[in-house]
């Protein structure tokens, strides 16, 4: 059938557009970010990449087949219309009137009883039928235009910024000191210096499944545009982040040291930024300047931050400032005295905390995607999961911005 020739060409090509936009949008998003491609991105990256390597395979025969049938029906045409000129050659041109007289002479003309003239007349008034798309709506394709639209925030400021480390188990330690050596002036010479043991403890780390599953029909896989088996696992692998991020960002908040004075809606620009030295201060003692600083701040509290540091950048500023049009669906914001600023979604409505990475750990170990077939009930499951697990090593090295 042509028809289904035709239709199928066009779903094959439609994919193949939907699998290379896919891909344009991994890349890009990594881009955007200034990293390379995730282990779970290339993944999915790798899998459109085959499948579109199948269906360049079934569409090269479909489009020659399409070429050898348009050529031929358009031969049939030719030969059509030469075989109507030679019954009738008054049909080998359209019939037109140059004048209003020309038109009124064959009328005369064919009221006598001349042949070609009333030919002239029947070729020229002859009535078209009008035929609408609506008349053939059985073979108008209805397309799928673009990919689908999922408003998800897929990204992790805050486990981006600690950096997952590798688990190498599902339970380890950490080794932590938690006393010093002592070092100490002499009292007098040939006195005895002073001496202080150093003790090491543990910190024992467990982690914690994360994933969901799906069971998609075989049915809605085979016909599904765009393919729905890859928005299932990319859905599937972005609330699995904003999970991950959701859980940080309670761990952190829950396990960071409260402070006088707090940032609210009513501080100013000059408040925000004593309280956020108090934190860098208290954040050092507790770490004696191991690791980096991080604001990480809730969605709604950059409506009291981000006004107070408006992005015209003048000299004497403690902030470059803060745009919402270039940082909008980005995890960092600016950076408020050279502290870097994110807004995750995982954290609480209200809260703001400084984040000493070198007090905070995070480890990762991705399982990613697992498909299972299930022949009875023409199915196919689908899992994505990993293992995670954020550590607060160094209590003090969080700071809590808010009441």
């Amino acid at each position: 059938m042509p028809g289904a020739n035709d239709a199928m060409l066009a779903r094959l090509q439609s994919e193949l557009e939907d699998r290379r936009r896919f891909q344009d949008q991994l890349v890009e998003s990594a881009q955007e970010q200034s990293r390379d491609l995730s282990a779970q991105e290339m993944e999915l990256y790798q899998r459109a990449q085959g499948r579109m390597v199948e269906l360049e395979g079934q569409l090269l025969p479909l489009r020659e087949s399409l070429r050898i049938a348009s050529e031929s029906s358009k031969r049939s045409s030719e030969l059509q219309h030469a075989f109507e000129v030679a019954r009738d050659p008054a049909r080998s041109t359209p019939v037109e009137y140059r004048t209003a007289g020309e038109y009124i002479l064959d009328h005369w003309r064919g009221s006598l009883g001349h042949e070609d003239a009333r030919n002239r007349l029947e070729l020229y008034t002859r009535a078209a039928a009008h035929q609408l798309s609506s008349d053939n709506l059985g073979v108008i394709p209805e397309p799928v235009v673009g990919s689908v639209l999922n408003f998800i925030d897929a990204a992790r400021p805050i486990v981006t910024a600690l950096g997952p480390r590798p688990a190498p188990g599902g339970r380890f330690i950490r080794p932590k000191v938690t006393q010093h050596t002592d070092v100490a002036v002499q009292s007098t010479e040939k006195s005895e210096l002073v001496s202080q043991k150093m003790t090491i403890t543990e910190v024992n780390v467990a982690m914690a499944t994360y994933g969901g599953y799906v069971n998609v029909s075989r049915q809605n896989i085979d016909w599904s545009m765009p393919q729905i088996l890859d928005i299932v696992v990319n859905d599937l692998a972005a609330q699995y982040a904003i999970e991950t991020e959701g859980v940080t960002a309670v761990a952190a908040t829950a396990g960071a040291t409260a402070q006088t004075p707090v940032i609210t809606a009513a501080s100013t620009a000059a408040e925000v930024n004593a309280a956020i030295w108090k934190a860098a201060g208290a954040v050092y003692t507790a770490t004696q300047g191991v690791g980096g600083l991080l604001l990480a701040v809730a969605p709604d509290m950059m409506g009291a931050i981000g006004p107070l540091f408006p992005g015209v950048n003048p000299t004497n500023a403690v902030s470059t400032g803060f745009n919402a049009g270039s940082s909008f669906g980005n995890g960092p914001q600016g950076s408020i005295s050279g502290i870097t600023v994110v807004m995750s979604n995982g954290m609480a409505a209200g809260k703001a905390i400084m984040i000493g990475t070198g007090g905070v750990e995070v480890y990762e170990q991705r399982i990613g995607s697992l498909q299972v077939t299930e022949p009875s009930v023409l199915g196919v499951q689908i899992a994505y999961a990993g293992y995670f697990k954020p550590v607060i090593v160094l209590t003090g090295s969080i700071i809590k911005l808010t009441a």
